[in-house]
């Protein structure tokens, strides 16, 4: 483990060493290698829940079982890689979310990050199991809306929030015009106001509600700035598809490493969010044909009629991991284009911790103390 001298993200009664999350990207990106080797660092490795079952024969036939069983593979894997902290991200859009809920905490993980929708009903399926439960966010609005719901209901609160603002990755939860005026929606406001919600919300006890800053971070330097604005730490994705634990094809790595800025879109995808992704022949295709024909025997989205959708996104996202990029949707956030190397997470978490302790250390902030004493 890395043993420098960085505030740990407390949620209640655990505690992420090191302030960085690696965040949950499906399908079969964040699996048991890269989140137990993030784990293992120090930091929260988080295994995507969604589309764990793909490819297999099963899948056609059960659905349903096969994303379960996929999914309890994948957690007890990182229990044999790691002794550190592991959860699972859950997106409340998919049509077999409570399931997959309920197999998360039969099987005992730290967290469940939820969003690509609210999710309102999220204690509802876990039996008031001692598992920490974070909501994923794109607005105060919605953070405010989640606590309200879950303590008239269920009397609770979410033990942390993460906030992703709309550099990226993946599906993003905002409209596309509000992706063209960044400026009126970037994460560092979307940070401060979730803080001042949260701080402001009644509650009984005096634990804090961590916020965790998410969306186009790249390095130490991006770190230190929402650790500043009162952040408690942080989650990525990108930066950690380019490691050697990532268990995805050659190819995907590699266009991570040769993309350019031009290279980013924003795509409309089934799920009825825009998402961010390289530019690859597939979207071209959908960009000029509007519809790649495809079959479906199941429906993994609560909102995807395989009849009216333009194109299969599990399908499409699957062929990435596979290396079939020519039919595939490469999802990456907005800063990708800084990727110039693949390397270990041992070097990559080294990397950026050292980067934030000294950019902590320029505003004499090398404890990262600045949200205890706001």
């Amino acid at each position: 483990m890395i043993t420098m001298q960085l505030t740990p993200i407390t949620i209640g009664d655990l505690t992420i060493p090191i302030p960085i999350i690696q965040g949950g990207m499906g399908v079969q990106i964040s699996t048991a290698p890269l989140a137990a080797a993030v784990a293992n660092c120090g930091g929260a490795g988080t295994l995507a829940s969604v589309g764990l079952g793909y490819g297999t024969k099963e899948n056609e036939i059960d659905f349903p079982r096969a994303s379960r069983e996929g999914l309890r593979r994948e957690i007890r894997h990182a229990k044999q890689l790691t002794k550190g902290v592991v959860g699972v991200n859950i997106m409340v859009a998919l049509s077999n979310y409570e399931d997959l809920v309920r197999t998360t905490v039969e099987e005992g993980v730290d967290f469940i990050a939820s969003g690509a929708g609210l999710p309102l009903r999220l204690p509802e399926y876990t039996n008031g199991a001692p598992i920490k439960l974070i909501p994923i966010v794109s607005s105060s609005r919605a953070a405010k809306l989640i606590m309200k719901t879950w303590k008239k209901r269920y009397g609770i609160l979410p033990d942390a929030f993460i906030v992703e603002g709309p550099l990226a990755g993946g599906h993003l939860g905002f409209k596309r015009q509000d992706l063209d005026a960044v400026e009126d929606v970037n994460l560092e406001k979307l940070v401060t106001e979730v803080i001042e919600i949260v701080e402001s919300f009644p509650r009984d006890s005096e634990q804090e509600i961590p916020v965790i800053a998410a969306g186009g971070i790249f390095n130490g330097n991006d770190i230190a700035r929402f650790i500043r604005l009162g952040a408690h730490g942080v989650q990525m994705g990108t930066r950690f598809v380019a490691t050697y634990e990532c268990p995805i094809a050659e190819e995907f790595k590699k266009l991570y490493v040769e993309a350019e800025d031009n290279d980013v879109t924003i795509i409309d995808s089934p799920v009825g969010m825009p998402g961010r992704a390289i530019r690859t022949k597939l979207i071209d295709v959908i960009d000029e044909k509007g519809k790649v024909p495809f079959k479906c025997s199941y429906v993994c989205l609560k909102t995807c009629d395989p009849k009216k959708v333009p194109y299969c996104i599990a399908r499409a996202l699957f062929n990435a991991v596979s290396g079939l990029l020519d039919q595939a949707i490469v999802f990456a956030g907005q800063n990708v284009s800084k990727v110039k190397d693949i390397v270990s997470v041992k070097a990559l978490m080294e990397e950026l911790v050292k980067e934030t302790l000294e950019a902590l250390a320029k505003t004499g902030m090398c404890d990262m103390t600045s949200r205890r004493s706001r």
